[in-house]
Protein backbone atom coordinates (compact mmCIF):
# COMPACT_ATOMS: atom_id res chain seq x y z
CA UNK A 1 0.00 0.00 0.00
CA UNK A 2 1.31 3.57 -1.10
CA UNK A 3 2.66 5.30 1.77
CA UNK A 4 1.23 8.94 2.77
CA UNK A 5 3.70 11.56 2.45
CA UNK A 6 2.60 15.27 2.85
CA UNK A 7 4.19 18.31 1.76
CA UNK A 8 1.85 21.94 2.77
CA UNK A 9 1.61 24.73 0.27
CA UNK A 10 3.97 27.62 1.41
CA UNK A 11 1.48 29.63 -1.01
CA UNK A 12 -1.93 28.87 0.31
CA UNK A 13 -4.19 30.91 2.09
CA UNK A 14 -5.29 27.59 3.99
CA UNK A 15 -3.62 27.00 7.13
CA UNK A 16 -1.14 24.35 7.60
CA UNK A 17 -3.60 22.55 9.99
CA UNK A 18 -6.05 22.35 7.72
CA UNK A 19 -4.00 21.49 4.37
CA UNK A 20 -3.12 18.27 6.18
CA UNK A 21 -6.62 17.36 7.52
CA UNK A 22 -7.74 17.54 4.25
CA UNK A 23 -4.85 15.45 2.72
CA UNK A 24 -5.50 12.61 5.38
CA UNK A 25 -9.09 13.14 4.41
CA UNK A 26 -8.34 12.11 1.35
CA UNK A 27 -6.06 9.60 2.06
CA UNK A 28 -8.71 7.68 3.76
CA UNK A 29 -11.19 8.22 1.38
CA UNK A 30 -9.39 6.78 -1.95
CA UNK A 31 -7.90 4.39 0.50
CA UNK A 32 -4.59 4.52 0.94
CA UNK A 33 -5.32 4.51 4.56
CA UNK A 34 -8.20 2.31 5.71
CA UNK A 35 -10.11 1.59 8.78
CA UNK A 36 -7.85 0.37 11.37
CA UNK A 37 -4.46 1.47 9.94
CA UNK A 38 -2.49 3.95 11.85
CA UNK A 39 -1.81 7.10 10.62
CA UNK A 40 2.03 8.51 10.41
CA UNK A 41 3.32 9.10 14.16
CA UNK A 42 3.96 12.94 15.09
CA UNK A 43 7.57 12.62 15.18
CA UNK A 44 7.25 10.77 11.01
CA UNK A 45 5.29 13.74 10.08
CA UNK A 46 7.54 16.31 11.50
CA UNK A 47 10.39 15.31 10.01
CA UNK A 48 9.23 13.99 6.36
CA UNK A 49 6.94 17.34 6.11
CA UNK A 50 8.64 20.08 8.10
CA UNK A 51 5.53 20.61 10.29
CA UNK A 52 5.75 21.98 13.58
CA UNK A 53 4.57 19.55 16.57
CA UNK A 54 1.81 21.97 17.52
CA UNK A 55 0.70 21.54 14.05
CA UNK A 56 0.37 17.69 13.83
CA UNK A 57 -1.14 17.61 16.87
CA UNK A 58 -4.28 20.13 16.09
CA UNK A 59 -4.69 18.82 12.97
CA UNK A 60 -4.71 15.17 14.58
CA UNK A 61 -7.35 16.49 17.23
CA UNK A 62 -9.31 17.74 15.07
CA UNK A 63 -9.91 14.42 12.83
CA UNK A 64 -9.98 12.91 16.31
CA UNK A 65 -12.70 15.53 17.35
CA UNK A 66 -14.58 14.61 13.76
CA UNK A 67 -15.14 10.61 14.78
CA UNK A 68 -12.46 10.06 11.47
CA UNK A 69 -9.25 8.68 13.98
CA UNK A 70 -8.97 7.56 17.26
CA UNK A 71 -6.05 8.14 19.87
CA UNK A 72 -4.59 4.94 21.53
CA UNK A 73 -2.34 5.78 24.00
CA UNK A 74 1.38 4.60 23.84
CA UNK A 75 0.28 3.48 20.00
CA UNK A 76 -0.88 6.04 18.01
CA UNK A 77 -3.61 7.25 15.89
CA UNK A 78 -5.56 4.91 14.08
CA UNK A 79 -8.76 4.98 11.05
CA UNK A 80 -11.65 4.87 12.75
CA UNK A 81 -13.83 6.30 9.62
CA UNK A 82 -14.25 7.48 6.61
CA UNK A 83 -15.22 10.90 5.73
CA UNK A 84 -17.49 11.63 3.13
CA UNK A 85 -16.44 14.20 0.57
CA UNK A 86 -19.25 16.24 -1.72
CA UNK A 87 -18.52 18.64 -4.69
CA UNK A 88 -20.59 21.67 -4.18
CA UNK A 89 -19.96 23.56 -7.29
CA UNK A 90 -22.38 26.52 -7.55
CA UNK A 91 -22.73 29.76 -9.97
CA UNK A 92 -21.28 32.94 -7.75
CA UNK A 93 -20.66 33.44 -4.32
CA UNK A 94 -23.46 36.14 -3.75
CA UNK A 95 -25.17 36.86 -0.17
CA UNK A 96 -28.26 34.41 -1.23
CA UNK A 97 -26.04 31.37 -2.41
CA UNK A 98 -24.12 32.15 1.30
CA UNK A 99 -27.58 31.43 2.73
CA UNK A 100 -27.89 28.21 0.60
CA UNK A 101 -24.20 26.68 1.47
CA UNK A 102 -24.52 27.51 4.78
CA UNK A 103 -28.40 25.95 5.40
CA UNK A 104 -26.27 23.32 3.26
CA UNK A 105 -23.23 22.37 5.55
CA UNK A 106 -25.57 23.35 8.78
CA UNK A 107 -28.18 20.04 7.74
CA UNK A 108 -24.93 17.69 7.20
CA UNK A 109 -23.32 15.49 9.60
CA UNK A 110 -19.83 16.55 10.48
CA UNK A 111 -18.34 13.55 8.62
CA UNK A 112 -19.04 15.00 5.92
CA UNK A 113 -17.04 17.55 4.12
CA UNK A 114 -17.96 19.85 1.56
CA UNK A 115 -15.76 20.95 -1.13
CA UNK A 116 -16.51 24.46 -2.59
CA UNK A 117 -16.26 25.65 -6.16
CA UNK A 118 -17.87 28.51 -8.07
CA UNK A 119 -17.81 28.04 -12.03
CA UNK A 120 -18.82 32.04 -12.55
CA UNK A 121 -20.76 31.09 -16.21
CA UNK A 122 -17.31 30.34 -17.81
CA UNK A 123 -18.18 27.06 -19.59
CA UNK A 124 -14.12 26.44 -19.60
CA UNK A 125 -13.25 26.50 -15.74
CA UNK A 126 -16.93 24.71 -15.72
CA UNK A 127 -15.41 22.10 -18.07
CA UNK A 128 -11.70 21.92 -16.20
CA UNK A 129 -13.19 21.98 -12.71
CA UNK A 130 -15.77 19.09 -13.13
CA UNK A 131 -13.08 16.90 -15.33
CA UNK A 132 -10.89 17.29 -12.36
CA UNK A 133 -13.24 16.65 -9.63
CA UNK A 134 -14.39 13.21 -11.28
CA UNK A 135 -13.86 10.16 -9.18
CA UNK A 136 -12.67 12.23 -6.00
CA UNK A 137 -16.11 12.77 -4.37
CA UNK A 138 -18.62 11.01 -2.87
CA UNK A 139 -21.60 13.19 -3.81
CA UNK A 140 -21.75 15.81 -6.80
CA UNK A 141 -24.11 18.47 -6.61
CA UNK A 142 -23.96 20.71 -9.39
CA UNK A 143 -25.27 24.39 -10.21
CA UNK A 144 -25.36 24.39 -14.25
CA UNK A 145 -26.20 26.88 -16.46
CA UNK A 146 -27.48 27.56 -20.04
CA UNK A 147 -24.76 26.36 -22.11
CA UNK A 148 -24.94 24.08 -24.65
CA UNK A 149 -21.89 21.50 -24.26
CA UNK A 150 -23.14 21.30 -20.15
CA UNK A 151 -25.25 18.53 -20.70
CA UNK A 152 -22.47 16.73 -22.28
CA UNK A 153 -20.32 17.58 -19.26
CA UNK A 154 -22.49 16.56 -16.50
CA UNK A 155 -22.81 13.69 -18.22
CA UNK A 156 -19.68 12.27 -17.30
CA UNK A 157 -20.75 12.35 -13.60
CA UNK A 158 -22.00 9.06 -11.78
CA UNK A 159 -25.76 9.94 -12.08
CA UNK A 160 -26.27 7.81 -9.00
CA UNK A 161 -24.10 10.37 -7.47
CA UNK A 162 -25.24 13.36 -9.28
CA UNK A 163 -27.76 16.59 -7.62
CA UNK A 164 -28.90 19.22 -9.70
CA UNK A 165 -29.77 22.49 -7.35
CA UNK A 166 -31.40 26.04 -8.44
CA UNK A 167 -31.86 26.23 -12.46
CA UNK A 168 -33.29 22.86 -13.73
CA UNK A 169 -32.09 23.98 -17.30
CA UNK A 170 -30.84 21.09 -19.10
CA UNK A 171 -32.12 18.46 -16.31
CA UNK A 172 -33.63 14.40 -16.98
CA UNK A 173 -36.58 13.29 -16.37
CA UNK A 174 -36.05 10.84 -13.18
CA UNK A 175 -32.70 13.21 -12.45
CA UNK A 176 -32.47 14.20 -8.64
CA UNK A 177 -32.83 17.99 -9.05
CA UNK A 178 -33.77 20.61 -6.38
CA UNK A 179 -34.51 23.43 -8.36
CA UNK A 180 -36.62 27.04 -8.33
CA UNK A 181 -38.96 28.25 -11.24
CA UNK A 182 -38.03 31.45 -13.14
CA UNK A 183 -41.55 31.74 -15.02
CA UNK A 184 -44.96 30.55 -13.98
CA UNK A 185 -43.45 31.76 -10.37
CA UNK A 186 -42.75 34.78 -11.64
CA UNK A 187 -45.80 35.23 -12.94
CA UNK A 188 -48.31 34.09 -9.98
CA UNK A 189 -46.02 36.66 -7.42
CA UNK A 190 -47.11 39.67 -9.47
CA UNK A 191 -50.57 38.83 -9.38
CA UNK A 192 -50.22 38.48 -5.63
CA UNK A 193 -48.84 42.33 -5.35
CA UNK A 194 -51.34 43.99 -7.79
CA UNK A 195 -53.04 45.47 -5.32
CA UNK A 196 -49.46 47.81 -4.90
CA UNK A 197 -48.42 47.28 -8.94
CA UNK A 198 -51.93 48.53 -9.96
CA UNK A 199 -50.76 52.27 -9.21
CA UNK A 200 -47.73 52.55 -11.40
CA UNK A 201 -47.96 53.21 -14.88
CA UNK A 202 -45.27 51.11 -16.25
CA UNK A 203 -43.41 48.19 -14.83
CA UNK A 204 -39.40 48.22 -16.64
CA UNK A 205 -37.54 45.20 -15.84
CA UNK A 206 -33.63 46.48 -15.88
CA UNK A 207 -32.02 42.95 -17.61
CA UNK A 208 -28.48 44.41 -18.59
CA UNK A 209 -26.20 41.78 -20.94
CA UNK A 210 -23.75 40.74 -17.98
CA UNK A 211 -27.03 39.29 -16.14
CA UNK A 212 -27.34 35.63 -16.32
CA UNK A 213 -31.12 35.11 -14.97
CA UNK A 214 -33.42 33.51 -17.15
CA UNK A 215 -35.08 35.07 -19.41
CA UNK A 216 -38.15 33.46 -18.98
CA UNK A 217 -38.79 35.86 -15.58
CA UNK A 218 -38.83 38.62 -18.11
CA UNK A 219 -40.86 36.96 -20.77
CA UNK A 220 -43.58 35.95 -17.89
CA UNK A 221 -43.12 39.82 -16.53
CA UNK A 222 -44.59 41.04 -19.94
CA UNK A 223 -47.03 38.63 -20.06
CA UNK A 224 -48.26 39.67 -16.81
CA UNK A 225 -48.20 43.23 -17.46
CA UNK A 226 -50.23 42.61 -21.52
CA UNK A 227 -52.76 40.75 -19.24
CA UNK A 228 -53.29 43.38 -16.78
CA UNK A 229 -53.24 46.29 -19.63
CA UNK A 230 -49.92 47.14 -17.74
CA UNK A 231 -47.36 49.34 -19.87
CA UNK A 232 -43.39 46.99 -19.79
CA UNK A 233 -40.83 48.14 -21.32
CA UNK A 234 -37.27 46.49 -20.81
CA UNK A 235 -33.79 48.42 -19.59
CA UNK A 236 -30.68 46.60 -21.11
CA UNK A 237 -28.04 48.81 -21.06
CA UNK A 238 -27.49 50.23 -17.38
CA UNK A 239 -26.14 53.74 -19.02
CA UNK A 240 -29.95 54.16 -20.37
CA UNK A 241 -31.41 54.30 -17.01
CA UNK A 242 -33.04 57.33 -16.27
CA UNK A 243 -35.51 56.58 -13.55
CA UNK A 244 -39.03 58.54 -13.40
CA UNK A 245 -42.08 59.04 -11.75
CA UNK A 246 -44.83 56.47 -11.93
CA UNK A 247 -42.94 53.79 -12.75
CA UNK A 248 -41.82 50.60 -11.26
CA UNK A 249 -38.24 49.12 -11.83
CA UNK A 250 -37.87 45.08 -11.50
CA UNK A 251 -34.32 44.45 -11.26
CA UNK A 252 -32.32 41.47 -11.13
CA UNK A 253 -28.88 42.09 -10.05
CA UNK A 254 -27.93 44.18 -6.89
CA UNK A 255 -25.43 46.42 -8.56
CA UNK A 256 -28.51 47.72 -10.55
CA UNK A 257 -30.35 48.02 -7.68
CA UNK A 258 -27.36 50.47 -6.16
CA UNK A 259 -27.70 52.19 -9.70
CA UNK A 260 -31.33 53.07 -9.28
CA UNK A 261 -31.30 53.77 -5.51
CA UNK A 262 -27.95 56.53 -6.40
CA UNK A 263 -30.10 58.13 -8.92
CA UNK A 264 -33.57 58.61 -7.21
CA UNK A 265 -31.32 59.84 -4.19
CA UNK A 266 -29.90 62.40 -6.62
CA UNK A 267 -33.13 63.49 -8.09
CA UNK A 268 -34.84 63.64 -4.60
CA UNK A 269 -37.24 60.72 -5.70
CA UNK A 270 -39.56 59.36 -2.54
CA UNK A 271 -39.54 55.29 -2.96
CA UNK A 272 -42.78 54.54 -3.20
CA UNK A 273 -44.67 57.31 -3.72
CA UNK A 274 -42.80 58.53 -6.54
CA UNK A 275 -41.38 55.54 -8.43
CA UNK A 276 -41.47 51.44 -6.94
CA UNK A 277 -38.61 48.53 -6.76
CA UNK A 278 -38.94 45.09 -6.93
CA UNK A 279 -35.56 43.20 -6.27
CA UNK A 280 -35.34 39.22 -7.56
CA UNK A 281 -33.67 37.05 -5.27
CA UNK A 282 -33.94 37.99 -0.94
CA UNK A 283 -30.65 38.63 0.34
CA UNK A 284 -30.32 39.50 4.64
CA UNK A 285 -29.76 42.86 3.87
CA UNK A 286 -33.05 43.48 1.56
CA UNK A 287 -35.23 44.23 4.90
CA UNK A 288 -33.05 47.10 5.80
CA UNK A 289 -32.11 48.95 2.61
CA UNK A 290 -34.54 51.85 2.29
CA UNK A 291 -36.75 50.75 4.78
CA UNK A 292 -37.16 47.58 3.14
CA UNK A 293 -37.17 45.98 -0.56
CA UNK A 294 -39.73 44.26 -2.05
CA UNK A 295 -38.28 41.05 -3.42
CA UNK A 296 -39.45 37.77 -5.57
CA UNK A 297 -37.56 34.75 -4.41
CA UNK A 298 -37.18 31.37 -3.41
CA UNK A 299 -36.19 30.39 -0.03
CA UNK A 300 -32.38 29.31 -0.19
CA UNK A 301 -32.25 28.34 3.46
CA UNK A 302 -34.75 25.80 2.21
CA UNK A 303 -32.98 25.03 -1.00
CA UNK A 304 -29.63 24.04 0.98
CA UNK A 305 -31.68 22.30 3.44
CA UNK A 306 -33.70 19.95 0.87
CA UNK A 307 -30.07 19.80 -1.32
CA UNK A 308 -28.49 18.01 2.14
CA UNK A 309 -31.48 15.81 2.70
CA UNK A 310 -31.38 14.28 -0.68
CA UNK A 311 -27.45 14.04 -0.40
CA UNK A 312 -27.86 11.88 2.29
CA UNK A 313 -30.68 9.69 1.12
CA UNK A 314 -29.08 9.54 -2.44
CA UNK A 315 -32.39 9.95 -3.68
CA UNK A 316 -33.34 10.20 -7.12
CA UNK A 317 -36.46 12.74 -6.08
CA UNK A 318 -37.80 15.96 -7.61
CA UNK A 319 -38.03 18.93 -5.37
CA UNK A 320 -39.23 22.59 -6.49
CA UNK A 321 -38.58 25.16 -3.82
CA UNK A 322 -41.17 27.50 -3.66
CA UNK A 323 -40.90 31.24 -5.22
CA UNK A 324 -42.90 34.03 -3.35
CA UNK A 325 -43.40 37.68 -2.90
CA UNK A 326 -41.99 39.39 -0.26
CA UNK A 327 -44.36 42.80 0.29
CA UNK A 328 -41.39 45.50 1.93
CA UNK A 329 -41.90 49.34 1.45
CA UNK A 330 -40.32 49.34 -1.94
CA UNK A 331 -43.90 49.02 -3.77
Amino acid sequence: MKKFSFKPNLDSGISKVQQLVDALIRSINYKMLREGDALPSVNELMKESGLSRDTVFKSYAELKRRGIVEAIPNKGYFVTRSQKQVFLFLDTFKAYKEVLYNSFKQSMPRNVMVDINFHHYNFDLFESIIRNSIGKFNYYIIMNFNHPDIPGIVSEIDPDKLLLIDWAVHSKNGQAKVYQDFGESVYRCLASGWHLLRKYDEVVCVYPEYTFHPIESVENVNRFCDDNKLKFSVIYDIADLDIQVGKVYFVFEDIDLAAILEQANRKKFRLRDDFGILSYNDTPMKKFIADGITVISTDFKLMGQKAAELTLSNSKLEFLVPTELIIRESL
